[in-house]
């Protein structure tokens, strides 16, 4: 039996630090040059001739100020502040690199579609059809007081938005210019046939856009749309306009339990079940034996930082962790935000008392997302078993140490992993799209509400 091809997203940041608490101060930490632009160019290198299918840019337009009441905490552990806009360094590492695709985390509460539509197109052309969207409706209070109205939009009614948002990048995308809009007529003087250009001529409830797209038709026309929610109203948006969708499982069942539900609702939705990709958050601790692996990985959890850990979560929970005792097990907590705390973690360990301190432990190498630690066999065991359990396409590849446990598991795993199939030795096709679907398939498939926005006949300019 030929194994299925997993694919493989490097889980990155544009800053010195992301999901790990503490971990930027390891020796073999590279992050004091995420503000280097060769950084990142030879980081791209090296994910390209791993044969990853890409790198994933997690985006944050707020920052963490719940725990303790301010941000003090993630500023001293540099917990997803500083940020850096990943957007900017795109076209560099795209121009040293000739297959590995880009994912950009960009936020519908604070974009406007017709002008985030204009950025996607452009990288998309600039980059020869590498680029996909993690369309994120965001969380945090501090980016709805710095760039909103100064309180967040209810939960709900933020995907109702999004959902519009969508719907309008899609128009522009698919629907504004024809295939054959482009003639560089030189003798009529004619770029563009103005009869084969439309207005979209969307009139919603949270947007107005009539004219047409500032840009030509690029390589996938729409970028590869991820979305990643544990919520109902953001797995149906997920199972409505998702190719890929990223999940953060703590364990086997729970991910197997998450990937039926999605293909229940893709289903409703009216698309193919298998048309969406599920990759599943996870971090490697790798070396040449078990045993080393597990030496490193315990010598990651002493450099753990208990307040960053805590900055994170509470972030990440809305809970402001500081209220807690770090060894009193949450049970005892008498809040309803307690125990949904306790729900969380009781499903990795039903056996388990989880106090503060068991769980800023647990996030803070790689953040909520499970962590293999073994040898490259052992890795590839783990990884194959995760797949072939759960349903599962891929992974998006989290890290303790900034670049260095990238740089090791390229090292050691991959090989193994190439060497029973599960990666590719050489890429076929070169859009992010083919990627997940397979060679030739550069633009959205028919199953996708895109299409029924690029039959439409649009009013002519």
């Amino acid at each position: 039996m030929t194994p299925q091809r997993m694919r493989l997203l490097a889980f990155d940041f544009q800053g010195p630090a992301h999901l790990s608490a503490g971990l930027w101060r390891h020796t073999d930490d590279q992050s004091s040059g995420y503000k280097r632009l060769s950084y990142w160019t030879e980081y791209a290198k090296m994910l390209e001739e791993a044969r990853f299918d890409g790198i994933f840019f997690a985006d944050n337009v707020g920052y963490h100020d719940i725990y303790q009441g301010n941000a003090d905490a993630a500023l001293a552990d540099a917990a997803q502040v500083p940020a850096n806009d990943p957007f900017m360094v795109i076209s560099a590492m795209a121009a040293v690199t000739e297959n590995l695709g880009f994912g950009i985390t960009s936020s519908t509460s604070y974009e406007h579609p017709y002008a985030l539509a204009r950025k996607f197109a452009t990288l998309d052309h600039l980059t020869g059809g590498r680029v996909g969207w993690n369309v994120v409706t965001s969380y945090s209070d501090s980016a709805a007081r710095n760039l909103g109205t100064g309180q967040q939009v209810p939960h709900d009614e933020r995907y109702d938005m999004a959902a519009e948002f969508i719907d309008v990048c899609l128009k522009l995308w698919e629907g504004s210019w024809q295939d054959d809009a482009v003639v560089r007529d030189v003798e009529r003087c004619m770029y563009a046939d103005p009869t084969r250009v439309h207005n979209i001529e969307h009139r919603g409830k949270y947007f107005t856009v009539p004219g047409f797209a500032l840009c030509e038709p690029s390589p996938q026309r729409t970028p590869v749309l991820f979305l990643a929610s544990g919520s109902s109203k953001g797995l149906k948006l997920a199972a409505a306009t998702a190719e890929a969708v990223f999940v953060n499982a703590v364990s086997i069942p729970a991910l197997k339990k998450q990937v039926d539900a999605l293909r229940s609702l893709t289903v409703e939705a009216g698309r193919d079940p298998d048309s969406i990709k599920v990759l599943q958050m996870l971090n490697v601790v790798v070396a040449p034996t078990d045993e080393a692996a597990h030496e490193k990985y315990e010598s990651y959890r002493k450099l753990v930082n208990y307040a960053g850990a805590m900055a994170r979560y509470s972030g990440w929970t809305g809970l402001d962790m500081a209220q807690f005792d770090p060894d009193v097990p949450l049970k005892h907590v008498k809040t309803n935000a307690g125990q949904t705390m306790v729900d969380l973690f009781s499903k990795m360990d039903p056996d388990k008392v989880w106090t503060p301190r068991d769980i800023a432990e647990f996030v803070g190498i790689g953040g909520t997302g499970p962590t293999i630690v073994g040898s490259p066999s052992t890795v590839a065991d783990e990884l194959t078993r995760w797949m072939n359990e759960t349903g599962i396409a891929g992974y998006n590849l989290a890290h303790a140490v900034k670049y260095r446990d990238i740089a090791d598991f390229i090292e050691l795993a991959v090989p193994e992993l190439q060497r029973r199939g599960l990666m590719w030795s050489e890429y076929e096709g070169s859009s992010l799209r083919e990627k997940l679907y397979g060679p030739g398939v550069v633009r959205v498939r028919e199953d996708h509400p895109g299409r029924r926005f690029a039959a439409q006949a649009p009013v002519a300019v």
